[in-house]
């Protein structure tokens, strides 16, 4: 029997280098197909209850059960994109207001960079002419890839209700076939994981829903007590954009001061702006390490790189996946043998799991016995 053979660090780590890189180029790849269903395993592990209940409680075929699961799903959804779309249509009836507030604001622009950097307003005017008919000789292209865009988004939204579906009625056929790749020494392991993929996405899912909820009606209630114009759309838009770790409320910051800036007076602009920075302090400091940070146990160094990393690949629905799927991959890493030191760089150091605790106290354990 050959000896067991034990790679040095550096060697291990260019393999996990090389094996990201290769993962990484594949992902760019395979972007079109692989988007959507990552997106539809999370809504599959979301619905598996209601599934599950529609076919053990109302004893109803799978493939019923799997439909009625995801049309329900899509139907709630859909209301909250019609109540969001109703408002924004709404703020189209302003246009006369918004132009002449963006017409002073350029103005005051103007005038600054006349009396700051020494630019002549006649020169900036001919800049400004010149890029707006640009823009015009631009205008076919730009209304081509809005409309691909849009067929774009709708054969995405389509693509993730099949898949959705098709996960949820062959979900035993899936496992089934997970536990066949491995011998049965692995069986266990797999089983553990599978539970605890389960309840953490559901968990963290849920949770992530309940925190858009009450920060979106936080925002909404405070809008509204300070009378600020469009307070029910930009509490959605405060609550749907926080959803991104750390960069989806700064970006709902700017796009809500920009459109009270543009409708109201600029004091508005400044509550506004105040209002969701205290939100921001409320959700981080007490909302998420208690709705969601239990759930999923990653610290915040790597959500920041993930988030990043996220759209780098995939865009915007890059920086949605990213860690939900890092929880996934900490989960296998903390269960599986050579793989918990990943684990620990992924987790949380204040709550490590047993497995790595066990790891860190025999660790400790050889390290006291050289010393002795």
């Amino acid at each position: 029997m050959n000896p067991k053979v034990t790679l040095p660090f550096y060697a291990k780590l260019a393999f996990v280098l090389v094996i990201l890189i290769a993962a990484g180029y594949l992902a760019i790849l395979g972007k079109d197909i692989l988007t959507p269903l990552l997106f539809s395993l999370l809504f599959s592990l979301l619905l598996l209850p209601l599934a599950n209940f529609q076919e053990n409680r109302l004893k109803l075929p799978r493939g019923v059960a799997a439909i009625l699961s995801v049309i329900i799903f899509f139907a709630f959804a859909a209301l909250i994109l019609y109540i969001l779309g109703s408002q924004i249509a709404s703020l189209s009836q302003e246009w006369p207001q918004l132009k002449d507030q963006l017409s002073v604001l350029t103005s005051g622009i103007q005038k600054w960079a006349a009396n700051t950097l020494h630019i002549n307003i006649a020169k900036q005017t001919t800049y400004i002419n010149n890029a707006g008919k640009n823009l015009l000789k631009s205008s076919g292209v730009i209304v081509e890839q809005t409309i691909l865009s849009v067929s774009a988004i709708v054969l995405f939204l389509v693509f993730i209700f099949i898949y959705t579906f098709f996960l949820l009625y062959y979900r035993r056929l899936l496992m089934r076939f997970v536990v066949a790749a491995f011998s049965e020494k692995y069986i266990s392991i797999i089983y553990d994981i599978s539970e605890q993929v389960k309840h953490i996405i559901k968990k963290y899912i849920l949770g992530l829903f309940f925190e858009m909820t009450i920060v979106a009606a936080i925002g909404c209630t405070a809008f509204f007590i300070l009378g600020i114009k469009y307070a029910l759309m930009l509490g959605l838009m405060v609550g749907i954009f926080n959803v991104i770790p750390y960069i989806g409320i700064f970006t709902a910051l700017l796009i809500s001061v920009s459109i009270t800036f543009s409708t109201s007076e600029s004091r508005y602009a400044l509550f506004v702006a105040i209002v969701i920075i205290c939100i921001h302090l409320f959700d981080s400091n007490f909302l998420m390490p208690k709705i969601v940070g239990s759930q999923v146990r990653v610290n915040p160094l790597i959500v920041i790189i993930g988030v990043i990393a996220g759209e780098m690949i995939w865009g915007i629905p890059g920086m949605f996946l990213s860690i939900p799927y890092i929880a996934i991959a900490k989960v296998i890493f903390d269960r599986v043998d050579g793989l918990q030191p990943w684990g620990i760089l992924l987790g949380d150091e204040e709550h490590p799991p047993r497995k790595v605790n066990k790891l860190l106290h025999k660790i400790k354990r050889k390290e006291t016995a050289k010393k002795v």
